[in-house]
């Protein structure tokens, strides 16, 4: 019997359409991929949204191979390995101060999952365990695991799966067209939307609530920046009711917004931070939770021989990872990412919003180097324009993303200004061919 050639099921893929025309790509280089034909493809997207450094930098290529020749794997549950005990450390030096602990996954998804399952296991320690409901927001996107499903807000991912977990409410996206559109960084009207918060609150006991979970940025819903005062009156009203505020930074995590984390950015510190993605470059899957102090105290109040935290992965910790976690933050520091990245903000947005004006576009977002495109969509045929952009930027050489009609643009942080207007100049013919 000879099993099926396309047996590979790929995620987030129409299957039926992809064996017709199959994208493949075999190696990448820095701003990057190469096809098997040797066709080289400028990478607008950072891989998906991870490789933040650029693809293939040789301090981690090298520290994974090292890694992998000493030490394969070891467990984390009650032993470990010195890189995992230095990049913990380093991690939590990176992160916002009063973020002292790490507890590593090995993805987004599981990073919220855990997230969710921490704010609610800290309010049972401190004798709430009444704590137990969880807000999201519309057009949040949390990963596809149950919990970060659950919270998530775009409803076309959760209406296969349901029922999901109950006792879970959602705030509105904090955008209004009419007054925002075409904003640079955070627009305007951030505490009304955020007054939101204490209307749900009123419907649903705040002394039941575990957790508010947002996107500083939406990332994959649209790339939507948080409104001036929005997230500091978020963490106001959560500190008025005792709720722990998670932040969700796997996008907006490693310097995606010219600072180590959103909340640097922002001048916001949540409770809890879920982050992926950037921290290995892509290079090697990852995830973790960032855990302020007095989150973690909370679970040292027992005997010292209990498991404060019954939860974990077979890979958490995995050796390869943390070598290239660690790897990743000395290419950060070695090559100032985070330098190059603010000095590269204005050109980006600029060049974004000259194409304000170009056929069909209704709106662009920019925060960081993120950008997000609405399209209006064309009659009777919703995501058609969006599709076919994508499509046509790809046979200029140039990756981008599409959700339906709103092109969204990630590139790595170590793009040049030439590159930049190589990404947009294709966006912006691809769109003068679109009818």
């Amino acid at each position: 019997m000879t099993n099926a050639p396309d047996a590979f099921w790929m995620p987030f893929t129409p299957m039926r359409a992809f064996r017709q025309a199959p994208l493949l790509f075999e190696r990448a280089e820095g701003m990057h991929y190469i096809t098997p034909d040797g066709r080289r493809v400028l990478d607008g997207m950072a891989g998906l949204w991870c490789v933040n450094a650029g693809h293939g930098q040789p301090k981690i290529t090298q520290a994974i191979r090292e890694a992998a020749g000493r030490l394969d794997f070891v467990s984390s549950f009650k032993m470990s390995h010195p890189d995992a005990q230095a990049y913990a450390a380093r991690l939590c030096d990176f992160a916002p101060e009063g973020i002292d602990h790490v507890f590593f996954v090995n993805s987004g998804s599981e990073a919220v999952d855990t997230a969710l399952k921490i704010a609610r296991a800290y309010h049972h320690a401190r004798g709430a365990p009444s704590r137990t409901k969880l807000i999201g927001r519309a057009k949040g996107y949390h990963g596809m695991g149950w919990g970060g499903l659950s919270v998530s807000g775009i409803g076309r991912h959760k209406a296969a799966f349901g029922p999901l977990l109950p006792d879970v409410a959602h705030l509105p996206l904090p955008y209004e067209r009419a007054s925002m559109a075409f904003s640079r960084g955070r627009p305007a009207g951030g505490l009304a939307a955020a007054e939101a918060l204490e209307t749900l609150l009123s419907i649903h006991d705040p002394a039941t609530v575990a957790a508010v979970i947002v996107e500083p940025v939406t990332g994959s819903g649209g790339v939507y920046p948080p409104p001036l005062g929005y997230l500091e009156r978020l963490r106001a009203i959560c500190d008025k009711h005792g709720i722990l505020l998670i932040f969700d930074e796997v996008i907006t995590g490693f310097g995606r917004l010219g600072a180590p984390f959103a909340a640097q950015a922002y001048g916001v510190r949540p409770d809890l931070m879920s982050c992926a993605k950037g921290m290995t470059n892509g290079a090697v899957p990852m995830g973790g939770v960032l855990v302020a102090g007095h989150v973690h105290e909370a679970f040292m109040a027992g005997p010292p021989e209990a498991i404060e935290l019954l939860h974990g992965y077979t890979y958490s910790a995995h050796p390869l990872a943390c070598a290239a976690g660690l790897a990743t933050l000395d290419v950060f520091a070695e090559q100032d990412i985070l330098g190059q990245v603010g000095q590269l903000l204005p050109l980006w947005e600029e060049r974004a919003h000259q194409l304000k004006g170009a056929a069909h576009v209704a709106d662009i977002r920019t925060a960081g180097l993120l950008c997000a495109i609405d399209l209006a969509p064309r009659a009777g045929a919703d995501g058609a324009r969006g599709g076919e952009a994508n499509r046509l930027c790809l046979e200029a050489g140039v990756l981008i993303r599409n959700a339906g009609d709103t092109l969204v643009l990630s590139p790595p942080l170590v793009i040049a200004a030439q590159e930049i207007e190589t990404i947009f100049a294709a966006v912006e013919a691809a769109l003068a061919r679109i009818d």
